[in-house]
């Protein structure tokens, strides 16, 4: 949060990103974390990850990002929340949710200015909002040229905004990296995501440290002779008496089945392959060339041991996907423990 705020353009607001369990971090903890450090509003994807924050006594504004069914906006009403709106028949949802409860639904208009995934497209079509915002499709790509002229769309559309709604409207589009690229895209408030996290989404991005280090320990050591195979399928075979550590975390973990034979983890500060398939709660990793290795030996799946180190960005690249999603993937029965928390 600091590092973002300290590239803001104005007196721009910062909003925290905490949809997807804040990137599989844990909601609760990072938007207390978040706020603590600066930020103004939070932002989920769905109103029961709205609701969740509530629960757990956050009373800071939050913004749901993703359009809902027309049965939930009287929860969303209920618990406060800034719902996305972007046609007629949501909107008319949640005035008569509002009208219900005796209070005043908050809604953020979303623009469409070149994503094509939600959102209204022209200033006609702007109705009932507190605020509008739009989403950068390209803004982490070399060219800007698709950026700039979703700002230029913006900033018209914005204007169209203004011009019919006499109260206070925040309009935001500056994502992640548009806050360290386009501060002219500043405007009222910026959405911080992927940075919050410590990774990077332009090199522009500096001073980021990673806030995930995913950790487990060895569970049982054994040395197989050449010729034995490893794991369902026996996709892999011994070619030399080969030491196996097994490590109690697999799919069911997010530990993703598709790393099986590409990936590696670090025990005692050394990289140690995965052999064969992962499994759904359990795999095996080659220490034969680590030096005493052993039975409860901390075994690191993402973050740093030593001088080594697995980041998002390589894991991700072993799944051909993005750091985004790694992040995403520990599921709720890998503990999180937060430190100065």
């Amino acid at each position: 949060v600091g590092v973002m705020k300290s590239h803001i353009a104005g007196g721009a607001r910062f909003l925290a990103v905490v949809k997807a369990d804040a990137y599989g971090h844990g909601a609760a903890p990072v938007a207390k974390a978040a706020l603590e450090a600066g930020a103004d509003m939070l932002a989920v994807a769905i109103p029961e990850e709205g609701i969740e924050l509530r629960e757990a006594g956050i009373a800071a504004p939050i913004l749901v990002l993703g359009g809902i069914e027309e049965s939930a906006a009287e929860a969303v009403v209920q618990n406060d929340l800034t719902q996305v709106v972007f046609d007629e028949r949501r909107i008319r949802a949640l005035a008569q949710a509002g009208q219900k409860l005796g209070r005043c639904a908050e809604v953020h208009l979303k623009l469409d200015t070149g994503m094509n995934r939600i959102g209204v497209r022209t200033a006609e079509e702007a109705q009932a909002l507190t605020g509008c915002f739009t989403h950068m499709a390209t803004a982490d790509e070399p060219d800007p040229t698709g950026t700039l002229r979703q700002i230029e769309r913006f900033e018209a559309l914005c204007k169209a905004v203004k011009a019919v709604h006499p109260g206070e409207i925040i309009c935001h589009g500056a994502n992640t990296a548009s806050i360290f690229r386009y501060p002219q895209l500043h405007a009222d408030m910026v959405r911080g995501g992927i940075a919050l996290y410590g990774y990077p989404p332009v090199p522009e991005a500096t001073g980021l440290t990673p806030a995930m280090r995913w950790v487990t320990r060895g569970i049982y050591v054994k040395t197989i002779a050449p010729g034995d195979r490893v794991s369902y399928g026996g996709t892999f075979v011994a070619t030399r008496p080969t030491v196996v550590m097994t490590l109690p975390v697999g799919y069911a973990d997010g530990y993703r089945r598709g790393i099986s034979g590409k990936g590696c983890v670090l025990v005692r500060g050394r990289r140690a392959p995965i052999l064969g398939r992962v499994c759904m709660d359990q795999m095996m990793v080659d220490v034969t060339d680590i030096p005493g290795a052993q039975e409860g030996d901390e075994a690191v799946l993402l973050g740093r041991q030593g001088e080594e180190q697995i980041d998002a960005e390589e894991m991700a690249a072993w799944l051909d996907t993005i750091s985004y999603e790694v992040l995403c993937s520990p599921s709720k029965r890998v503990p999180r423990v937060y430190i100065n928390a």
